[in-house]
């Protein structure tokens, strides 16, 4: 094995077991109420994240070709996606209960990457394309900008029926708070999904001829564009804000998973190798 590939999957399981540690001290923040658990649960994910940049560094390095073409790399790369959305949206808000909720779902999508295959293999002539990067960055960023929306929205419904506990009404900031901040994260990750959608069609053209071709992938893709397009058509102009909102936004996410993991697995087309 390459010798970079081999210094990746320690840094890798470094990343792993730090963002284990994280999520544990974010729910353990929560179970005994005191704020030094999340403190240094702040800290171990910046490392975690750092750690996860290096891995993602050292296998493109080690692979000669950025590491996004595969299923064990966009996999990790989704995590990295959400973990970096989550600590732009920390540093911007300050409310640590957040972790409580991002780092369970970043820790499942890496363990889902972690069983994939880590093997390099020569690109297919279609992904040898300059479109490559520019098409999975924008979908990296969408679909971390969507899982930071799940888990605000998530907060949100739990909020809903929690309002009477202190420790919620301190740490946790107010619904309507929740809502605009579950708000920004689906408008920023609908933008990006919508480059997503443009990039893979001007690539789709040249690659195969067509800029569209109902792949499963491309089909929910699209599906998961209609669905954020729905919720924001009706924001703006019905004025949905608070559970309804909150409840599209978690089905949303739902779909992205499955355009990710769940056409992957069920649905095999043109995109199978991510």
């Amino acid at each position: 094995m390459n010798l970079f590939l081999q210094i990746e999957k320690g840094i890798f399981i470094g990343a792993m077991v730090l963002y284990l540690i994280s999520m544990v001290l974010y729910l353990t923040y929560f179970a005994v109420k005191l704020e030094k658990p999340a403190k240094i649960a702040n800290l171990t994910t910046v490392a975690a994240f750092l750690f996860h940049t290096a891995a993602l560094v050292v296998r493109g390095i080690g692979a000669g070709r950025l590491p996004l073409t595969n299923q064990y790399e966009f996999a990790t790369s989704f995590a990295w996606g959400i973990c970096l959305c989550y600590l732009i949206f920390l540093w911007n808000y300050k409310f640590q209960a957040l972790g409580a909720f991002v780092t369970p779902v970043i820790f499942l999508i890496i363990g889902y990457a972690a069983m994939q295959s880590k093997e390099v293999h020569e690109l297919m002539p279609a992904l040898k394309s300059n479109w490559l990067a520019v098409h999975v960055m924008t979908a990296i960023i969408a679909y971390g900008s969507f899982g930071v929306a799940f888990a605000v929205s998530l907060m949100f419904l739990i909020k809903a029926r929690a309002a009477s506990q202190v420790f919620w009404e301190k740490n946790v900031p107010s619904e309507r708070k929740l809502d605009s901040i579950s708000y920004r994260a689906v408008c920023l990750g609908f933008l990006f999904l919508t480059l997503v959608l443009i990039t893979g069609a001007i690539w789709a053209e040249a690659a195969w001829g067509s800029y569209w071709s109902w792949d499963p992938k491309e089909t929910w893709a699209l599906i998961t564009w209609i669905i954020y397009a729905i919720y924001l058509h009706l924001r703006i102009s019905h004025g949905w804000k608070g559970k309804k909102a909150a409840a599209f936004a978690v089905i949303g996410f739902i779909c992205v998973v499955f355009t990710y993991i769940g056409v992957n697995t069920l649905l095999p087309g043109i995109h199978s190798y991510a």
